[in-house]
């Protein structure tokens, strides 16, 4: 396999798809990358949930939640929760 060069369908710049890359990709049986490392790792990162802090409900501790508590329910951390 030789190097490739590709066009990201985001930023529309050109990025190197290496030999290397393509037999990892073969290996595992994907396809082609169609974003740059710099466009894949924004997308990443857009999905990551925003955390909040909370005080649990149940024992008093301080945790963190993927949810913006409202005071309304209850906010349990991963140990009470798990109980």
């Amino acid at each position: 396999m030789e190097d490739k060069t590709l066009t990201c369908q985001d930023c529309k710049a050109d990025f190197v798809f290496s030999a290397g890359e393509q037999e990892f990709y073969a290996e595992r049986d994907l396809s082609a990358p169609l974003r740059c490392k710099d466009c894949r790792a924004k997308k990443k990162t857009a999905f990551k949930k925003e955390m909040h802090s909370a005080t649990c409900a149940e024992c008093g501790a301080e945790c963190t939640v993927p949810f913006k508590p409202n005071g309304l329910k209850p906010v349990l951390c991963r140990d009470c929760f798990s109980k």
